[in-house]
């Protein structure tokens, strides 16, 4: 497939110009017909035997048709330059932060997006353009650096497994002596490395998936969604004695079924995954104004105020060894922002102060419309 012809280059300032110009030229027609036009009947008068300026006896020939006209043309054709001069002038001035913008941002590309156009003064439409551009740019810029750190580190989770499922393989076949019992059990470990690879794979899955947005739009009840997940997470909560209250009352919104299920679970799954045992978890549905809000609140160990920005980045853990797997893959909380951004809800999170953390999602009314399913599978998107 060829890409189409360009057009040929059209400079805006001229064609301003040209415009101006005309504009200028026309007023200087209009103002030399008004002027002139009254002058053709008129006739000079002066004394007819005397030089005295009083006694008008006679008539004189005055201002003809001919040397108006012949006058006209003159100014007229001096008007050109000027008209031109003028017009191209004013459309520079006008035309200046534009082309700053151009320049600007022709300059900028995905490794060089700190640049900003800083228009400054006058304000007008332009420099409010430019405004809205440094904005665009400079969340462009944050979601590019997002990325690569994203990449940098699920380069480094993935490879994590690789690794150690290599070395195992490795060291049972250079074993001559490995007899069935060591083989099944190599193979046990492998599968158990290919198990937390596969889950690993679904996480970042799942992340993408949050982040893409919203395409299907249904009413759901809070408290509904979060009994559906609680039955499903008691056993476990049960297993590290952790007491699960619930305070459910409806609480209608809009969104993905799904997604929203997704950042309940994960919720839940952190506040049960990040707790000790003889702790607890309260979870609260309720309708706050015209918002849906859900609160869960957990006990668990001293979080400091300033890592938990940090919390809802991929991959980041408060325990420093990274490759342990009972803490999860640090992506739980991520998906959870994901969801809360994709649906426009806030989502406010505050560490306790005898630890633990208290989180609470507020989505908006039930007043989006119902567009057809535009996605019906999802991976598993609790991480």
């Amino acid at each position: 497939m060829t890409n189409p012809r360009p057009l040929p280059r059209r400079s805006l300032r001229a064609r301003l110009a040209l415009f101006y110009a005309a504009g200028i030229y026309a007023a200087g027609i209009v103002v030399l017909a008004v002027a002139t036009v009254p002058l053709v009947g008129i006739r000079s008068t002066h004394p007819a035997h005397s030089s005295a300026p009083g006694a008008l006896t006679g008539t004189g020939h005055g201002i003809g048709p001919h040397q108006l006209l012949v006058g006209s043309a003159v100014a007229l054709a001096i008007l050109i330059p000027i008209a031109l001069a003028g017009g191209w002038f004013v459309a520079g001035r006008f035309l200046g932060p534009l082309r700053a913008i151009t320049a600007t941002a022709t300059a900028i590309s995905a490794g060089n997006l700190h640049q900003r156009l800083n228009l400054g003064e006058p304000a007008d439409e332009l420099t409010e353009l430019g405004y809205i551009l440094d904005d665009l740019f400079a969340r462009l810029q944050a979601s590019f650096d997002a990325h690569r750190h994203f990449v940098a580190n699920a380069s480094h989770e993935l490879r994590t497994p690789l690794a150690g499922l290599r070395t195992l393989l490795e060291v049972a076949l250079a074993d001559p002596d490995a007899g069935v019992d060591t083989l099944r059990s190599a193979c046990q470990e492998a599968l158990a490395l290919g198990g937390h690879q596969e889950r690993l794979v679904q996480a970042l899955l799942a992340l993408a998936t949050s982040e893409r947005g919203v395409t299907r739009w249904d009413i759901l009840d809070l408290g509904q969604v979060v009994q559906g997940v609680l039955a499903s997470r008691c056993d476990r909560a049960t297993e590290k004695g952790i007491a699960l209250a619930e305070h459910l009352t409806p609480a209608a919104t809009a969104g993905d079924p799904r997604l929203i299920e997704s950042l309940i679970a994960n919720l839940i799954d952190n506040a049960i995954r990040h707790n000790h045992r003889g702790g607890h978890v309260e979870i609260t549905t309720q309708t706050s104004g015209a918002q849906a809000t859900l609160t869960i609140v957990n006990s668990g160990p001293v979080i400091p105020d300033n890592q938990i920005q940090r919390l809802f980045q991929p991959f980041q853990r408060l325990a420093p060894d990274r490759n342990s797997r009972r803490d999860g893959y640090g992506l739980g909380l991520a998906i959870v922002h994901a969801v809360a951004q994709a649906h426009h809800a806030t989502l406010t999170t505050s560490a306790r102060p005898e630890g633990g953390l208290a989180m609470t999602v507020r989505f908006a009314p039930p007043s989006h419309p119902n567009p057809p399913h535009q996605r019906d599978n999802y991976a598993e998107l609790a991480i």
